[in-house]
């Protein structure tokens, strides 16, 4: 792997993608999800994917476009209360989904981050989350182990990237972002604004580029709101 890691495009980065992968899609509802990579995919049309997210989407945005033309064989994801179409594919046995809590979900993530094949978490203990898992006691506290994900790709969007991979988000859109980005046994980046090696400050890099194997421009970014409200 060179030091320059930059595609193209969002085509030319998840090209490799094939049918029948796990892919964690980073974001926090509708902010900082990958948005160009998501409509390569519905473009390239790689079905029986395997999505790990903290969101399935909406309707007609992010993951909610795959789930429509029926790419999504599982979701793995700790919200999707915000997409219709997901609750019928779920209800009509369309689509396996596997619901976890927030925070293990991070965790787990974290885990294939550092190497470390599973964690110990009470989230979920005496619960239908733990059946079938090993309940271990920790100074009388009862803790579950859940395993860290194998995924084969992450897909993550930042607010900017230099041509050596490295990269900084902005606000919210650090949720699961960061994690998910050193967890990918490939990971690819797009980005809002992509600048040469050395523009960055490195006081300010969150994910250095040693995570990333592609990244690239993206282009036409919604602000999205996933639920408006202002007030009278």
């Amino acid at each position: 792997m060179g030091f320059n890691k930059v595609v193209a495009n969002a085509e030319e980065a998840i090209k490799d993608i094939q049918d029948g992968a796990v892919i964690m899609l980073g974001g926090f509802g509708l902010c900082g999800i990958p948005e160009n990579c998501i409509n390569a995919l519905v473009k390239q049309g790689t079905k029986d994917l395997t999505c790990i997210s903290n969101n399935a989407g909406v309707d007609d945005f992010g993951i909610g476009l795959m789930l429509k033309t029926k790419q999504v064989k599982k979701m793995i994801s700790s919200y999707v209360g915000e997409n219709a179409e997901f609750e019928r594919q779920l209800l009509s046995g369309e689509l396996e989904v596997e619901l976890i809590p927030q925070g293990t979900l991070a965790t787990r993530c974290l885990a294939t981050a550092y190497g470390m094949p599973a964690i110990f978490t009470p989230a979920g203990v005496g619960t239908e989350v733990a059946e079938g898992k090993e309940v271990r006691n920790f100074n009388g506290k009862d803790y579950l182990m859940e395993m860290a994900f194998d995924a084969d790709f992450a897909i993550v969007k930042a607010w900017k990237g230099d041509t050596s991979g490295n990269i900084v988000f902005n606000k919210t859109a650090r949720n699961f972002n960061e994690v998910m980005a050193k967890a990918g046994k490939i990971t690819i980046v797009e980005v809002e604004e992509l600048v040469p090696a050395g523009d960055l400050d490195p006081n300010a890099i969150h994910v250095p580029g040693i995570y990333v194997h592609r990244i690239f421009q993206g282009t036409d970014y919604e602000k999205r709101i996933e639920q408006r409200t202002v007030s009278k």
